[in-house]
């Protein structure tokens, strides 16, 4: 009987060993599961803040001790002062407070308030806030003169870029650095970002249509700021004589050219918002033809109609406002399209533009005799094109091989990733 106690003893004492040892492995499983599933998430940093070139005042102050300076400047022309960029001072009355010796202002399309409308007169004049002379190079007057840059031992160049070969502040920037160059003047650049800066579209500029509104053989999408695009002028060395300006540019710190990036400050005054400013490239091919691309209305490129088309969902009548005093079809019912609420462009789109020539119903009236539309488009082959009847796709393809050549190119000349 003791045996058999024994032996139930042994094996009580074995089966709840065996029993334990099962608990323990489903606990420890049990126990293991949560931890790997509520593993802490590490925190999320947000992304540094980004601050335009005007902003690194350690950077290029120095540069300016002693210096008799001259800046082009419009509107857009400010250091933030605060992360919204809800806040700012005029770079000019910046530079003033802080004792630079500024001389003067060269005020580019649109002035030095950018109210002017485009292709309007700039005049030259006093700053009244200021008293600074204010020299337009806009007009006659689109390179600084020996005179004007006399007495001048740099030149600041600071204005917002919507990244469009026909926004014509990038001409005023080959004429200023031409200017200088030729009178060894270097050229200070207060970077900003480019609110089209994550593609690049269109057909290469072709030298015989070269204009204010196209002076370099790049595509009409060029996916650079004005810092790198100057850097570009000075490489390919486009200057007049093969000149080369010397140039220092002051990066926007923690930009990627991909990013998102909402203009705190209108560039030009019918460029209100972030859509139109997207859709800017691809309707500023409108000023070329008989249709409206918004001018006179609250929707400045962010529609586009005419008295002539037909099959719309949109009607409109331009009046004047500001940017544009004289609006095509002023006080004309025009039918058309709004574009406003579209999701956000990653290319050129010429569907407006062929769409609005096939529904119009002269379209012999349709391009304007003056050839504006071959400026802008800087080849007579789109509008040939588009007559022919060939589709976007088709069109597109034979803008291929430019577009890969010049990528190459402008990487050489790239700032940011």
């Amino acid at each position: 009987m003791k045996l058999t106690l024994f032996k139930n003893t042994v094996l009580f004492f074995l089966f709840l060993g065996f029993s334990c040892g099962s608990e323990s492995t489903a606990s420890t499983t049990t126990k293991n599961k949560p931890i790997t599933n509520t593993k802490p998430t590490p925190p999320t940093h947000k992304p540094p803040q980004l601050s335009v070139g005007a902003n690194q005042t350690e950077s290029y102050l120095p540069l300016l001790n002693g210096k008799r300076v001259a800046i082009v400047a419009n509107q857009t022309s400010v250091i933030f002062k605060n992360k919204t960029q809800t806040a700012y001072t005029h770079i000019v009355d910046s530079l003033l407070q802080r004792h630079v010796d500024v001389k003067k202002v060269f005020a580019p399309e649109h002035g030095f308030r950018g109210t002017a409308d485009a292709g309007e007169l700039v005049k030259d004049g006093i700053d009244t806030k200021t008293g600074l002379p204010i020299v337009s190079l806009y007009g006659k007057n689109k390179k600084p003169s020996a005179e004007q840059l006399e007495g001048i031992d740099m030149v600041i160049f600071d204005i917002q870029d919507v990244g469009a070969r026909f926004y014509t502040y990038i001409s005023s920037l080959h004429y200023v650095m031409e200017a200088c160059a030729e009178h060894n003047i270097p050229v200070l650049i207060l970077d900003r970002p480019n609110p089209n800066g994550h593609y690049i579209d269109g057909p290469i500029l072709e030298p015989q249509h070269q204009s204010f509104v196209g002076m370099h053989p790049i595509p009409v999408v060029h996916g650079l700021t004005i810092g790198e695009y100057a850097k570009m002028i000075n490489g390919e060395q486009w200057l007049n004589n093969n000149l080369q300006c010397e140039l220092t540019v002051i990066p926007v710190k923690h930009y990627k050219r991909d990013m998102t990036y909402s203009l705190p400050i209108k560039p030009s005054p019918n460029l209100p918002n972030d859509s139109s400013i997207n859709l800017y490239p691809s309707l500023c091919f409108f000023e070329g033809t008989n249709v409206s691309a918004g001018r006179g209305t609250d929707l400045q490129f962010q529609i586009y109609g005419s008295p002539y088309l037909s099959n719309t969902n949109f009607e409109f009548t331009p009046k004047p406002n500001e940017g544009a005093k004289y609006p095509k079809y002023k006080n004309q019912l025009c039918y058309g399209f709004n574009l406003s609420s579209e999701k956000p462009l990653e290319e050129l789109n010429l569907s407006y533009l062929i769409n609005a020539y096939n529904n119009t119903k002269d379209k012999s009236a349709f391009f304007i005799s003056n050839g504006f539309f071959t400026k802008l488009a800087g080849t007579k082959k789109l509008q040939e094109q588009i007559e022919s009847g060939l589709t976007e796709a088709q069109i597109k393809a034979t803008w291929k091989s430019g577009l890969e050549a010049f990528e190459k190119l402008r990487q050489q000349y790239f700032i940011y990733n």
